[in-house]
This record gives structure tokens, sequence and C-alpha cells, in this order.
């Protein structure tokens, strides 16, 4: 059978001699979807082999149930089962407008579909009613395409009406990262008491201080006395702890709402209590930098370093109502470490730092600073000279750089004088100067710093390779430097943290005079700054070295790090907490990968994101 016959028309050369050495070619048509769907509308258009008619809006359509079946679930169901319109040759659509149900069967027969701003409410609807979920999804894309503050409030309406919760979230979204505009836009006195309530109560950053957002709802309950009973509902979601108690109180004195001048009304008890509190819990807003703390969560940040597959420049965080490392973004720049890294006004800065290239270690002055709100990147000035393993802290809104290896190693004088350099940046003008050298023009690296009041201090490092032990302070308003009480041990390394009036410097390591040896300094130990006086305040649990440090009120986390120089087991993920008050060590979940040289702080992130992985652990090898 078939024998002889030949197979050159599939370009094959061989011959088919039998059934058992037939070759199977497959066949598909890339037109064939466009042919079909022609051949349907061609039909629907010359009304031949109609099988159902709808009306909508007054208006009759001709169709296929076939092809609506194929695209719609409602007409699917109803076509499919035993109810009533499926025996029916007319079935009436109510609520589907004649122009809704013209774009859409439109879509049905040719998958092409213009929407604009003057039929996208008429498709939604339809779509809506008959359950084409790619249409739908096509409206909410091009409703999201063209937010803005002009029609945000329509938009948020439609996502309402129409289930359109995704679209519904990146509204309210925008409404709130813009609220400070959007109150002054025509369009805010069209939000209804439910959607200004939700404003308030979700979970979304804003882009002004909360005594603002008081002013906004006071703004629309003012604009018509009908409002006057949404004002307590909607004032108890304003945060007033968040605002002091002296711009609460002008806030009110200004405040033109009628009808509430009974001491007995509900929202005059609620404002003059709130008037009567002692609101401190701005402060926390105030040192961090943060507009608002609306949407936001104080997280820890763990910022570079090296792990078990090298060195990397991911940022990750904890959020404590997650409960888990996620990770939050990359630094812009080939894979670095030894880094200057500072947190300014709820920015992360990243500034200096080294990077191999060609067996070549290669050191550079340039910064970006990372907006977690908008989780963007963004480029600074470069440093006055390039830096690593310096210290980089913010003292009055201003970035202080000190210390560091340079490139200028040929000439040993001039790079001990590059290290002892320090300079200021500020972040106003985006430039950096130069500010007082360090004292005796003698270099410094891998040292630590922290800042106090307008006073820098810095710490150990080393001294021309000798690990040092010395403690200075820099005064910002006399650009001078003084020398203060020694540490109780030399360290580099090492990490320093503030805690109200009591500097405490942790971990690091020292060299045995003797032998020349490394050694873990196990103790944390305390300076009492107006004292100037040094004292032992707890032993680690874990000694380590380059270790992560950060304070999270008064609990000071150390996160990783070196156990010692041995080969074998020598790197961590263990997470250590001491209560400085309490004077309690505790340990807690562990990061769920060793890692050392990284650098750790604190930043308000959005609890609203969406699109961060969590850190699985990594196999142990």
């Amino acid at each position: 059978m078939f024998e002889g016959l030949s197979n050159s028309t599939f370009g094959e050369t061989s011959e088919i001699s039998s059934v058992a050495n037939n070759h199977t070619i497959h066949f598909e048509s890339p037109s064939h979807t466009g042919i079909l769907l022609g051949g349907l509308n061609s039909l629907r258009s010359k009304n031949l082999l109609i099988d159902v008619t709808l009306i909508a809006g007054g208006q009759s359509f001709e169709a296929h149930r076939v092809v609506l079946a194929s695209c719609s679930d409602y007409f699917r169901a109803m076509f499919t089962t035993e109810v009533r319109e499926s025996r029916q040759k007319e079935i009436k659509l109510e609520g589907v407008s004649a122009k809704g149900m013209h774009f859409l069967l439109d879509y049905a027969y040719t998958s092409r579909l213009a929407l604009n701003l003057s039929n996208i409410q008429d498709v939604l609807s339809a779509a809506s009613h008959v359950q084409v979920v790619t249409v739908v999804e096509a409206c909410s894309s091009y409703l999201q395409a063209q937010l803005d503050l002009e029609n945000c409030v329509d938009i948020a309406t439609l996502a309402e009406t129409y289930s359109l919760h995704q679209l519904r979230k990146n509204v309210y979204r925008f409404m709130c990262g813009r609220l400070m505009e959007f109150s002054q836009a025509p369009n805010f006195q069209q939000l209804s008491a439910a959607q200004l309530e939700y404003i308030l109560s979700c979970d979304y950053p804003v882009d002004c201080p909360e005594s603002d957002v008081l002013q906004i709802v006071l703004q629309w309950v003012e604009f018509s006395p009908d409002r006057i009973p949404f004002a307590v509902p909607l004032l108890s979601s304003i945060h007033f702890n968040k605002i002091p108690t002296k711009i609460l109180a002008h806030i009110w004195d200004f405040s033109i709402l009628p009808c509430i001048s009974s001491q007995s009304h509900p929202l005059y008890k609620m404002i003059t209590t709130q008037i009567r509190c002692e609101n401190l819990d701005n402060i926390t807003t105030t040192i961090s930098g943060l507009v608002n703390s609306r949407g936001m969560e104080l997280a820890i940040i763990k910022v570079g370093g090296f792990g078990i597959s090298g060195v990397t420049n991911e940022v990750t965080y904890f959020l404590p109502s997650v409960g888990k490392w996620k990770r939050l973004t990359t630094i812009p720049h080939v894979e670095q470490c030894n880094f200057g890294t500072a947190v300014l006004n709820n920015q992360l800065y990243v500034v200096g730092g080294c990077f191999n290239q060609c067996l070549q270690e290669n050191i550079h002055p340039f910064g970006f600073f990372f907006s977690p709100r908008f989780c963007k990147w963004a480029t600074m000035a470069p440093m006055l000279q390039e830096r690593c393993r310096f210290t980089l802290n913010v003292v009055e809104e201003k970035l202080y750089a000190v210390g560091g290896c340079s490139e200028n190693f040929e000439d040993p004088a001039a790079a001990n004088d590059d290290s002892s350099r320090c300079e200021r940046y500020d972040p106003v003008t985006d430039s950096w100067c130069y500010i007082a050298p360090l004292p005796r023009n003698i270099g410094r690296t891998q040292h630590a710093g922290a800042a106090w009041k307008h006073m820098l201090f810095i710490s150990g490092g080393l001294e021309q390779d000798v690990v040092s032990n010395s403690l200075m302070r820099y005064n910002t308003l006399l650009n001078e430097w003084e020398v203060k009480a020694n540490m109780l041990t030399s360290r580099a390394d090492h990490s320093m943290v503030i805690f109200k009036d009591k500097l405490y410097v942790c971990g690091g390591w020292c060299e045995d005079e003797a032998t020349g040896n490394r050694f873990l300094v196990t103790t944390i130990d305390e300076y009492d700054i107006p004292n100037d006086r040094w004292s032992v305040k707890t032993e680690v649990p874990t000694p380590r070295y380059h270790a992560g440090t950060t304070l999270v009120g008064d609990q000071l986390y150390i996160i990783g790090g070196f156990h010692s120089d041995a080969t074998f087991d020598r790197t961590t993920g263990v997470i250590e907490r001491f209560d400085l008050v309490q004077s309690e060590w505790s340990t807690v979940e562990r990061y769920p990968q060793d890692i050392w040289e990284h650098v750790c702080a604190t930043l308000f992130i959005p609890r609203c994101r969406e699109d961060m992985e969590v850190i699985s652990d990594l196999p142990k090898t």
C-alpha cells in the first residue's frame, strides 16, 4: 500500500514504501485563525447561518451562538444548559447599551477593539455583563493608562462598579501618592464619603504631613452642610498622634465648620480631646525624615555584602508585619563592596566602594540613592575623591564621608593624606565639599561612625595598619575635631550606634600584640557622651565581625558576620537582639543565608508592595 509513492511533496527525498515506516508531518497554518474569524464575520454580515438575535438598547444584533459561547462565560452557560434562553431565538439583554453590544460583537468576530474615552464605559458595562474577561481586562488596562488627577474619581467609581480590584488599588494608590495636589483639583469634591473614608483607611503612602491630611478632610466636609454627619467617622481615621498639639489647635481655630459650636457636638468633643493630649508620637516620623508614615512600616534592611555565591548588590528587607526577609532592590552598579551607606530623609544612600576588574581592585567616588516609596534609584554628585572602607553618616540633614582607602597607592604619603580627608554632601545643592581632615592627618580605614546632635563620632579602625582604640568627635558647627577618651579595646571592622546620650561599639577584631594573631572582641562597650567615660555593657552571645548592626527603638540587632578567621564554619546568618534598656539578649529567626561584610539600617517601606520575592534558605554544601 502506498508503495512507490514519493514524499518529495513534503520536502522529503526518500520514498514511503509501507505504512510501517511512514513519516508523520504536522502542519499548522498561522493564517488559519484570521481566516476562521474572517469567515465567521462574513457569515454574520450576510446574515447566513444566524441562530440567535440579541436585543440591547432597543436594537437587534444578529449572531451565532457558537461564537458568543466561545468568548463569553455568560453566553456559554446560557446556551449549554437547560435555561429558558437556550431555546429562544431572541434574547433581550437588560442593562447593556446598543453601543456597547456593537463594539463587543465586533471584537468577538474580529478580535479587534478600538477603545476611547467616549466608548469605554459602554464597552466595559457590556463586557462585564456578558463576562467577556479579555475585554474587561483591556478596559481596565486602558483606564489605568489614562489615569490622571482630573479623571481619577471617575475611574475609581468605574473600578468599584465593575469590581476591577487591581485597577481600584492602583487608582487609590495614585490618589494617596498625590493627595495634596489632588485635594486642590475640582473633582476632589466629587469623592463620596465612602471613597474618602477608604483613602483614609487604606494602606497607601501619602505625600503630605498628617496635619495636611486633617485639613483636606475638613475642606471636604466644609464643602456642603450635608457632609457634617460624615465628619466624625472620617476624622476617626486621622492619626492625631502624628500631629503636634500646637498645629492641631491652630487648624481647629481656623476651621469654619458650621453647626459644631455646641460643646456637646461629637466632633467638638473629638477635636478638643485630641488638642488636650500631648502628641509625642511624631518623634519617629521626624527622625526618619518621612513626610508621613501612613502606609509605611519601619523595616530592617540588609545592603550588599557577601554570601555563598560571592559579592552581591542585593538589598533585602524585613517587615515585622510580614515576618519574612524579602528582596527590595539592587544597587545600580557593577557588583561592589566596602561602600558607604546612610539613610537620609528615608532615602537609602550608597556611595563609593570598590569592585574587581581584571583581578584588580578599583575604588570609585560615585553614589546613588533609593526612594522606597517610588522604588526608584537616582544618581548623585560623585565624591571629591574615590573611597572604600570609609564611614558615611548623617548629621543634621547632610552626609559626612570620613577616611577610607583611595587609589593613590604609588605614593604612600599621598595615600595617607587622602585617607585622612573628609567631605560633606549637601542633598539640596547636590554637591560635596572638603571639611577639616582627621587629626594629625593620619589616615584611617575600617573604622565606625555615628551621629549625635551636631556631632560626629569616629571610633577605632586601622591607623597606618595598626588597630586603633581612639575615639574622635567632629563638631559640625566649628569644623573641628577633638580627641575623646580611648575605647576600652582596640577595634576594626566593628559598628557603632547611639541611643539617647550613650554610644555603643560592638563586634570587630583586634590583634594580639605578642603574636600578631587576630582575635574577636566579645563585648559591647558603652560610652557616656556627657561624661566622656567608657564601661563594658555586655558580652555578645555570638562574637563576630563584619556583621550588620542597626538600632530599632531601644533594640540593637546584630545580623550575620564572621565567627572567626577559621577556614571552615566561620560564616553565620544568626540574628541576635539586645535590649539596651533591660540589658537582655534574645535570638530571633536567622537570616535565610550566611552573610558578611554587609551593612544594616532601618528604612520605612510601603506595606502595599506585592512584587517582592521572599528569600529562601540556600542548601548547605
